[in-house]
């Protein structure tokens, strides 16, 4: 199957199960399959064109969330990996590279867990999905807009900014969408599967996990854990950072996704 190699931005759909998904695509090369976290569906954002102009960028919203259709069928975290198979094998994309955020590394570990001949290199931004009693994920649900802003960002100007600028309605709903959609695959157990730690000595593929030095979201604890249960991982720290890794740092934290994907 011949694969379209688009060389600018562009919205797609791609139907699949009971509807369809919204994805970007750009660029050329190696694939690259980018998982958003929680917020951030339906953007293409720098750190997607940054990437996109070394390798082909596949960056689709997860079902519920941004553009693309509830798809009523995919209801947990396991379904969710059998969709983004069902994507890749819709895209004639056997192997690719794969980079996920937040939820969306939590999405991407549990992929190379099950399926690790599909993955060549894998890269996980701040993940999800780990259960470290110790040092718990803070609840999202219960934040308001400013805390969660303030949670997010380490950098208070780049919140003071966020904050003076009045968000639109569709802005609000597209974000209450998103909160409900995660609710959907990560309310109970809250953003973890305790089964997954144990699982990632499955993954073969070379690991880049990056950390921000002060995550107030999730604890900079499960960084590490990723790093040392995944064979053939390493750790990397970005200072002067929180949670929100692509948003506050896209310079550094491009960098070092891209030379890692191209080393």
């Amino acid at each position: 199957m011949t694969v379209e190699q688009p060389t600018a931005a562009s919205a797609r759909r791609l139907d699949i199960g009971s509807g369809s998904i919204s994805y970007f695509r750009a660029g050329s090369g190696h694939p690259v399959l980018f998982l958003h976290a929680a917020g951030g569906a339906g953007e293409w954002g720098p750190h997607h064109q940054r990437i996109s102009e070394q390798f082909d960028l596949i960056a689709p919203d997860h079902p519920g969330f941004g553009l693309s259709d509830d798809l009523p069928e995919v209801r947990a975290m396991d379904d969710l990996v059998y969709h983004y198979l069902d994507v890749l094998d819709r895209l004639g994309l056997d192997q690719v590279d794969l980079v996920g955020a937040s939820f969306g590394g939590w999405i991407a570990a549990e992929l190379a867990v099950h399926s690790p001949q599909r993955v060549r290199k894998l890269v996980l931004l701040g993940p999800a999905g780990l259960r470290i009693p110790e040092h718990p994920v803070a609840d999202l649900f219960i934040m308001t807009p400013p805390q969660l802003l303030q949670a997010l960002f380490h950098d208070p100007g780049i919140v003071e900014n966020l904050l003076a600028t009045e968000p639109g309605v569709e802005d609000i709903l597209r974000s209450y969408r998103d909160l409900g959609a995660l609710a959907r695959f990560g309310w109970k157990p809250y953003l973890n599967n305790p089964k997954l730690e144990g699982r990632l000595r499955r993954i073969s593929a070379p690991t880049r996990v990056v950390a921000a030095e002060y995550d107030q979201i999730i604890p900079r604890a499960h960084c590490e854990r990723y790093a040392t249960a995944t064979p053939n991982a390493e750790l990397v720290v970005v200072d002067d950072c929180g949670h929100a890794l692509y948003g506050e740092r896209p310079d550094a934290v491009t960098a070092t996704v891209t030379e890692f994907l191209a080393d």
